[in-house]
């Protein structure tokens, strides 16, 4: 997908998923959680309002959980692409909390891992400073990459979370790409999740991010 394709279909879901997920009873003020993502949590590949972001408004709902979901996530970004993005998103939606799912394509494009973290770095204190929450999502790439790679490349993001105190999911294709079958949970290019994995994603994240709410 083009970038400025992506921006596209980024604000498009921005404008349909920044809605309150907090319809009926709700505890506490009302939160915004910005999701700033690759295709992984763009719904690249699916129908719309079937991804694991839009899966997290209806956890929130049932849970009575008052927040706003902002879904700024494109297809194809990077953490360079993300850490351009976040001040003005942070700007823009003041969120109160901010979930970070990049650097699968920095991977993907052989970037340096000390680039990753040092953005995923950046990102994480950007977020802070404005007075949100963050929650690092983290990622692994397959064994062809080779053994180093993948276990440095998988650590980092552990790393960034404790130096700054932030939350941390371990993998969020844990029980879709590691599971017996894994290729009945992806789509026709091997990279992407289907619909049916979806509810497994949001529940990789849940709880890590059930703790950061109020």
């Amino acid at each position: 997908m083009g970038y400025c394709a992506a921006v596209g279909a980024a604000q498009s879901i921005v404008a349909a998923q920044s809605v309150s997920a907090g319809k009926g009873k709700t505890t506490g003020s009302p939160q915004t959680i910005l999701v700033v993502g690759d295709s992984l949590s763009a719904e690249y590949g699916l129908r719309r309002g079937t991804g694991w972001v839009a899966l997290l408004e209806a956890r929130l709902r049932a849970e009575g959980v008052s927040a706003q979901v902002v879904n700024a996530s494109i297809s194809g970004d990077t953490t360079s692409g993300g850490r351009s993005r976040l001040p003005a998103l942070l700007k823009q939606y003041k969120p109160s909390h901010v979930v970070i799912e990049l650097g699968g394509n920095d991977a993907l494009r052989g970037l340096p891992l000390k680039m990753t973290q040092d953005n995923l770095s950046q990102m994480t204190r950007l977020a802070q400073q404005s007075g949100a929450k963050v929650l690092l999502i983290g990622m692994q790439v397959p064994p062809n990459y080779g053994a180093d790679y993948a276990s440095r490349f998988a650590d980092l993001f552990a790393q960034v979370a404790r130096a700054n105190d932030a939350g941390w999911v371990p993998f969020l294709l844990k029980g879709v790409a590691d599971g017996d079958d894994p290729l009945r949970l992806f789509q026709s290019d091997r990279i992407h999740p289907n619909e049916q994995a979806q509810p497994q994603l949001l529940a990789n994240v849940w709880p890590a991010l059930r703790k950061q709410l109020k």
